[in-house]
């Protein structure tokens, strides 16, 4: 099990992005994307279940947290771009890629972009967790659910930024209290870490055009699709506890051209997996990429 975290911040094409490392740095590597309203530490139970002998990577999203310079307009095809420069940057061979939430729709993003022989030696496997891909269903129905409200308030340009600059924690507990199995496994340091991730304006805003690029993202994910079926293997996994048809994401993923998927389910778990059971997360995560 590894303890002891190496903080580094890595200029990045023109950017630069807090990483945070542990285990052998030899080892083989496990990237981690957060989502919202996260920050690296989301990953630390995972990385804490990993053993000494591999590497895990987690990674302040651009402009969130320690990492400086927002992608533009929250596009994910751009973060995507980002999480390449930063695997090269690392020098990362047989990497698993692993995304949360808004950081699961970049690892798509990744999966789809650099589907060609080279960078699949680079990350040959992608985990995406408890999200919804835009463009592939069951991303409509989503986006017709009332209980998903918050995905329209948080597209309004400046409006979120005005009612949450200030009131981070409180608004950010919400969710972790309705979205969670147990909202007591999300800890108070958890929360206070992803609180302050987002403590200035820069930093809401890059939260917030998360969700502004859901357009874009649907349209960039639907000429992916076009474009043909991609070979690098995806292991998708959601809480028991999230709600939602796995078979429907698991037909969306198909019709969208992956065609090597595997699903899982992550018991006695909410939307945010990983920090409620993030033992069960890593063994999963592990299975799969071995």
């Amino acid at each position: 099990m590894s303890t002891d975290l190496r903080h580094s911040h890595l200029p990045v094409d023109g950017r630069t992005l807090h990483v945070v490392e542990s285990g052998d740095p030899a080892g083989r590597p496990y990237l981690f994307l957060h989502g919202w309203p996260e920050s690296w530490r989301t990953w630390l139970g995972v990385m804490a279940a990993a053993p000494d002998g591999v590497r895990t990577i987690a990674v302040d999203l651009p402009g969130i947290g320690g990492s400086v310079g927002a992608v533009d307009g929250g596009s994910k095809r751009a973060l995507a771009a980002a999480v390449h420069a930063l695997v090269r940057e690392l020098g990362l061979a047989d990497a698993a890629l692993i995304g949360h939430d808004a950081g699961g729709m970049a690892a798509y993003a990744y999966l789809r972009r650099y589907r060609e022989a080279g960078d699949r030696e680079r990350v040959g496997r992608v985990v995406i967790m408890n999200t919804v891909i835009p463009g592939v269903p069951p991303w409509e129905d989503v986006l017709r659910n009332p209980y998903i409200w918050h995905f329209g308030l948080h597209a309004v340009p400046d409006l979120p930024e005005t009612l949450v600059q200030g009131r981070q924690a409180v608004y950010f507990d919400y969710f972790y209290d309705v979205l969670s199995a147990d909202p007591r496994r999300i800890t108070a340091e958890s929360r206070a870490a992803h609180a302050a991730a987002y403590g200035s304006p820069a930093a809401l805003t890059a939260g917030f055009d998360l969700y502004r690029a859901f357009a874009q993202d649907a349209r960039d994910n639907a000429a992916s699709a076009e474009a043909g079926p991609v070979e690098t293997p995806l292991l998708y996994v959601r809480g028991d506890r999230e709600g939602g048809d796995l078979r429907a994401y698991a037909q969306g993923f198909r019709e969208a051209g992956v065609r090597r998927l595997t699903t899982a389910v992550v018991a006695d778990a909410g939307h945010f997996a990983q920090e409620e059971q993030p033992a069960e997360v890593w063994r999963l995560i592990a299975e799969f990429a071995a």
